[in-house]
């Protein structure tokens, strides 16, 4: 079952970051259906986190879906290379948004490792964003969808994992956000 609009909605970017660890991102791109297993994840606060696009209430066309209702897709270009997958999760107006860093694949891993070409595919785990969103299949192109529709959705699943396995560090390649860059705000499944 999907999760439902309300799940995106908390304005504790953290605690959701947190939880998505273990739920199934689906996608049913082109036709083609796969889906994985969120293993890690990265929380960016909003207009207070000098590491978020949206700090300081910077709103520009690549941040204004930031600012939408949660449980809707914010994907950018990084580096003029990599499409990156965050899930927008807040209030109207807060932008705050949880990066997907790691899968493990679930379903369509051939599919998958074919979308990987030469890229990593270790034992069906998946991590790096851009690795990542290219797994999945997602581009820029699917900035704006929304969660609830049968393009990208996440699902809560029966992955039993020990939440003590969780690791709780600061983000990666963030070094320019100062002080905001020792956050704790990156979650990551180490095993199960």
């Amino acid at each position: 079952m999907k999760l439902p609009s309300s799940y995106y909605l908390t304005n504790d970017v953290v605690a959701i970051a947190k939880d998505l660890i273990g739920k199934e991102i689906f996608t049913n791109i082109d036709g083609e259906f796969s889906s994985g297993v969120i293993i890690e994840t990265e929380a960016y606060a909003g207009v207070t986190d000098k590491a978020s696009h949206a700090y300081g209430g910077r709103r520009t066309k690549r941040t204004e879906i930031m600012f939408a209702n949660g449980g809707v897709a914010y994907v950018y270009l990084c580096y003029g290379i990599h499409s990156l997958f965050n899930i927008v999760c807040s209030e109207l107006d807060v932008p705050n948004a949880v990066l997907i860093r790691g899968i493990k694949a679930a379903h369509g891993s051939e599919l998958i490792r074919k979308r990987m070409t030469k890229s990593k595919f270790n034992n069906g785990m998946i991590r790096g964003p851009g690795l990542v969103t290219k797994a999945m299949g997602i581009n820029v192109s699917h900035n704006g969808t929304e969660l609830l529709g049968n393009t990208i959705w996440l699902e809560k699943n029966d992955f039993n994992f020990d939440a003590s396995k969780i690791s709780i560090t600061t983000r990666i390649g963030i070094e320019y956000a100062a002080e905001d860059a020792l956050l704790p705000y990156r979650f990551v499944l180490e095993s199960w």
